[in-house]
């Protein structure tokens, strides 16, 4: 696998999307007929960048503007209808807004069909491999958060290299190197999520006079005064599910108090879960926390969702897609701990089954998603941020416009997903340790020595 310690990195600034136009030429391929169009297009580019680097515990901050002519890659677009099935993790809400991808591509590619279907990241991968190994895919092309899924099922020869769709230098430095394998690009970076900190209702906040917390201190105070007011459950509500919730509290812990260096040394086993300085942040901050009830017991993460915007919880710490479900997004606003400089993020990524039977089809729609596509998504209400550098940073929702200034002005750098990046078996097994935690604080060193001895970087050690 690839390295996660020193790609992620926060990017700030206003890029001017081009559209590829082309003009057309025909010919005759394996009995169909096609249209090839290509066409050279001029973008300026304006960015500023601020990099995490292993090994620094300062980012590093540069803007420039940038002039480039590009020349788009032939395009070989099928003159017959196709249909193409395509599975990706979102669902609900989160599947509409993935809807207007999918429209704005079959408008430019009318004889394309798309076929939408929902699966989480954790069913497909276990169910498609079985397929794979038997020659056959559930889907033509695939989306998943998890990267690291992807470069596995690459190894055993299941995945399509699509070096010659994506140019790393157009994406977020590093995002693109996630989904390489040999020098071979076998994943297209869609849009970006982020983990930011403690979401609340200004209503909420308003009619009680409460403030966002600067200081430690402060914040356990503003726990304590949430917990006196009538009908609070508790202060903070937990998300559940298959475990994923409680995983991002953690990481969120652990880069506030051991800064964002030890997120990437947890990643690799340079740090262990068992340490000192882990265990100190966990029965220091996390521990006390959740005994003494300022933490709800886990509760399905929609369903939270809803009870706490209901006020019978104050905060919840949810990533940026909450923006897209909440009836008034006009009345959301944030805070990460005191002191915090880094921020969980992660993008999805499309990939091409081996076995897909619609190979051309497959490419046009992996592409637009990875550019073009990129625009319409990041424009609605997904609480996502664009990987691909040609869409402007104007371009996205309002309510994430506020919510992207904010983590910039606080000079939060992006850090790559801890359980993602480690993935397999051990993702799992951090969830449902942590479940036990909530459960049971008190047995928080064998939930830390449980992370470190199955550690799959720490038992290579």
């Amino acid at each position: 696998m690839v390295s996660n310690k020193s790609f992620w990195v926060i990017v700030i600034g206003a890029i001017v999307l081009g559209i590829i136009i082309g003009a057309a030429a025909t010919y005759l391929t394996a009995g169909k007929q096609t249209v090839t169009k290509t066409v050279p297009t001029t973008t300026t580019v304006t960015h500023t960048i601020t990099s995490a680097v292993s090994g620094a515990e300062q980012a590093a901050t540069t803007t420039k503007t940038v002039t480039v002519t590009t020349t788009s890659p032939a395009e070989t677009t099928p003159t017959e209808k196709v249909k193409l099935v395509v599975i990706g993790p979102w669902s609900g809400k989160s599947a509409e807004y993935f809807k207007a991808v999918i429209d704005n591509f079959t408008k430019k590619y009318p004889n394309i069909e798309i076929e939408y279907i929902a699966r989480r990241a954790e069913d497909i991968a276990k169910t498609a491999p079985l397929q794979f190994a038997a020659g056959k895919t559930p889907a033509d092309v695939i989306i998943t958060p998890w990267a690291w899924w992807i470069v596995e099922m690459a190894k055993k020869g299941y995945v399509l290299d699509i070096s010659n769709l994506i140019n790393p230098d157009e994406y977020i430095p590093g995002i693109v190197d996630k989904v390489t394998y040999e020098g071979k690009i076998y994943g297209a970076p869609f849009t970006m999520w982020l983990k930011p900190g403690f979401w609340y209702r200004k209503s909420f906040f308003q009619k009680y006079g409460l403030q966002e917390p600067k200081t430690w201190d402060e914040f356990m105070q503003l726990l304590d005064r949430i917990k006196k007011i009538p009908g609070i459950k508790a202060p903070i509500a937990t998300g559940d599910g298959v475990g994923w919730p409680e995983s991002d509290i953690v990481e969120h812990f652990l880069i506030t108090f051991g800064n964002p260096e030890l997120q990437l040394k947890l990643i690799n086993c340079e740090a262990k879960f068992n340490d000192p300085q882990v265990k100190e942040i966990f029965k220091k901050y996390l521990v006390p926390l959740i005994k003494n009830g300022y933490f709800s017991e886990p509760i399905e993460w929609t369903q939270a969702a809803e009870l706490w915007w209901n006020n019978q919880y104050a905060l919840y710490f949810m990533g940026t897609w909450i923006t897209g479900r909440v009836p008034d997004p006009n009345d959301l606003d944030f805070f990460p701990l005191p002191g915090s400089k880094g921020v969980v993020g992660g993008a999805d990524y499309a990939f091409i089954p081996k076995f897909t039977k619609n190979l051309e089809a497959a490419k046009l729609f992996v592409k637009f998603v990875a550019t073009e596509g990129q625009a319409y998504h990041v424009a609605g209400p997904a609480g996502k941020i664009p990987t691909w550098k040609k869409v402007s940073i104007d371009q996205l929702w309002k309510p994430m416009q506020t919510v992207y200034k904010k983590i910039t002005e606080r000079g939060m750098t992006i850090l790559p997903d801890l359980d993602d990046s480690v993935g397999g078996d051990w993702q799992t097994l951090f969830w449902d340790q942590l479940k036990l935690l909530w459960a049971d604080p008190d047995k928080v060193d064998q939930i830390l020595d449980t992370l470190t001895q199955q550690h799959p970087a720490c038992k290579s050690k």
